[in-house]
């Protein structure tokens, strides 16, 4: 059972979406002190909550189990999401739940501070008729400047031209096209809106680059008598720097919903100031909102927990369910054609690899970001020992160990969705391409300079030797016991890299029927601590030779030249690891056939 914390209040309806799932076990909780948190911390996989909580590092040093958090809002401010990145806990939050209250929200309080409408209901309520005294202006004609155009940004511009306003946005990160699409003029830089707004609104996350992005300097651009609106989050705005221009009257009005430091002091300045209309943090506080934010987070985290479905994570993926759905089959095809190149370098003694290079092609390039991050999980699985390695921390793991990662587009590659990663290991390096057609499994197209053709199913080895016909010939034979009993053989090949006599042979096996079978004629080989052998032998009738393979996983072998190979194969094999092999061909046996033992550990590399 995979328990969960649920805590802050979450809406019921999002609650009862977790409940329903007979995995998990979820306690309910009221916000918890953090003393008492930190002791029950360790007990949960997953973290559901609101903005009261806070997530910091040594929380997380305390989750040991924990895998997500959850949430049920759009600011992560109180989460330590760089720690959590390296423990490899997914951080997940729900944007898109809160996004109309925040905009219905921005005209009712911009209209209130415009007309007077807090003024007005106070007089009202204390018995005065102050009809003259409560002169307004309008919104019509007014220009609109929007830092952050995307969900709620957009959602204001839409409703800002139905009261007749000229709008113009500021978000370096979002297409030409979709200014476009809302009727928004672009401004190529902050400053140019500032210049010209008439009422100044953010809506981007806080992060290093937008914390005070809003400041002395900034404000002091600013159009005299426009007013600033920040429903984002505190501190995208500097608070003193805004105090000082309203009462230098240079900013005529202010409508606030966050503050840098919530709650807000009892005697900050801010609250009796002048023209200024605040609100304790309430743009997502509607019953619908709620209900959305809820719901959108507890299905995230119940999908993250049941089927490893990451695309609502901050923190690894960038695109959106579907296209993560898309993408599985390049995701499987980057990791384990990193795999094999990692496995290959460490059999030649290049096991130290400094540098992971991704080419994508245009049709996947979309999700560069989580391809890398597959391709470093199959460089880092089996070489270093975290029981929390994933998708989430792979890529800070291996920069925090030195590792050079890159990405680019390119158009050189066979299929549009093909991808090659490029490992670079002391003064060598290995290119290993894959591709994932829709319809089809992901497949390995080139290994180096041999053009392959095979799914990277549990294990492949790969034996490259030279081909001096008439070095195999006769009938096809092959019998492989491994741990679980027989594997049968699924597929063999053969590659000749162009212009020499050099090729690679590749056999992929696929488990079978359990049971054992005598190995015929080949002496035991030497078993790596706690490992257990796979033994299958191939005969052939004529020749000899030797050459090198390269083993990961039990189940897959891939030998010779796909034709009549005489070699038996003995994979030694740790839990959860492949083990490199080297491949010898013996001297001849009964009958003209040649043997071979696959022995000798020279590294792991798990995951295929």
């Amino acid at each position: 059972m995979l328990r969960i914390l649920v805590t802050d209040e979450v809406d019921p309806e999002g609650v009862e979406l977790l409940k329903a799932v007979p995995e998990f076990t979820v306690d309910v909780e009221p916000t918890l002190p953090p003393k008492v948190l930190l002791e029950r911390i360790g007990d949960y996989d997953a973290f559901v909550g609101r903005s009261a909580t806070r997530i910091n590092a040594d929380l997380l040093a305390r989750a040991k189990k924990l895998r997500v958090i959850g949430r049920a809002g759009v600011g992560v401010d109180n989460v330590d999401v760089d720690k959590a990145t390296e423990l490899g806990v997914a951080v997940i939050n729900a944007p898109a739940g809160n996004t109309i209250a925040v905009a219905e929200l921005f005209f009712g309080s911009v209209l209130g501070l415009l007309r007077q409408i807090p003024q007005a209901a106070t007089s009202m309520a204390e018995g005065r008729w102050d009809r003259s005294a409560l002169m307004g202006t309008e919104l019509k004609g007014r220009r609109l400047g929007i830092v952050g155009v995307w969900r709620i940004g957009s959602e204001i511009a839409k409703r800002a031209h139905a009261f007749g306003m000229d709008v113009i946005g500021f978000d370096p990160y979002i297409a030409e096209d979709r200014f476009t699409g809302l009727r928004v003029r672009r401004a190529e830089q902050l400053e140019l809106l500032l210049e010209v707004a008439d009422i100044v609104t953010v809506h981007t996350p806080l992060t290093d680059e937008t914390r005070g992005l809003i400041g002395p300097r900034e404000l002091s651009v600013l159009k005299r008598g426009a007013i600033v609106v920040n429903m984002a989050r505190g501190g995208i705005v500097d608070d003193k720097a805004l105090l000082d221009a309203l009462q230098s009257g240079h900013v005529a009005g202010a409508v606030l919903d966050v503050y840098e430091k919530e709650p807000l002091a009892a005697d900050h300045p801010l609250r009796t100031t002048k023209n200024v209309l605040l609100m304790p943090h309430m743009g997502a506080s509607t019953y619908e909102a709620q209900r959305n934010v809820s719901c959108d987070v507890a299905e995230a985290v119940r999908d993250a927990l049941l089927s490893g479905e990451l695309s609502r994570s901050l923190n690894v993926a960038t695109v959106s369910r579907d296209e993560w759905k898309e993408l599985q089959p390049s995701m499987v095809a980057a990791q384990r054609a990193a795999a094999v190149a990692r496995a290959i370098l460490a059999d030649q003694g290049a096991r130290e690899v400094r540098r992971i290079s991704l080419k994508c092609g245009p049709g996947v390039l979309n999700g560069s970001d989580v391809l890398l991050a597959s391709a470093t999980l199959g460089v880092l699985e089996g070489v270093i020992e975290s029981d929390r390695l994933n998708l989430i921390n792979a890529r800070t793991l291996a920069e925090m160990r030195g590792l050079e990662l890159s990405v680019r587009e390119s158009d050189h590659l066979e299929h549009p969705n093909a991808i090659e990663v490029c490992l670079t290991a002391g003064t060598k390096d290995l290119a290993v391409q894959g591709v994932a057609i829709e319809g089809t499994p992901p497949r390995l197209t080139h290994i180096g300079e041999f053009h392959v053709d095979v799914p990277p199913r549990q294990a492949l080895t790969a034996l490259e030797h030279r081909d001096h016909p008439p070095l195999f010939g006769g009938s096809l034979a092959e019998r492989a016991v491994g741990v679980e009993g027989t594997v049968t053989l699924g597929e063999a090949q053969a590659s000749r890299q162009a212009g020499g006599g050099v090729e690679l042979g590749r056999q992929s096996w696929d488990a079978a029927r359990r049971g054992a079978h005598q190995h015929r004629g080949i002496p035991p080989v030497a078993r790596g601590a706690g490992g257990k052998g796979a033994r299958g032998d191939l005969g052939g009738r004529s020749g000899a030779g030797t050459g090198a393979a390269t083993v990961v996983e039990v189940a897959r072998c891939v030998v010779g030249d796909g034709r009549h190979v005489p070699l038996s194969c003995h994979p030694e094999r740790s839990e959860g690891s492949a083990v490199l092999a080297q491949a010898v061909l013996g001297p001849p046996l009964r009958g003209g056939q040649f043997s071979a033992a696959a022995h000798g550990a020279a590294g792991d590399v798990r995951g295929l």
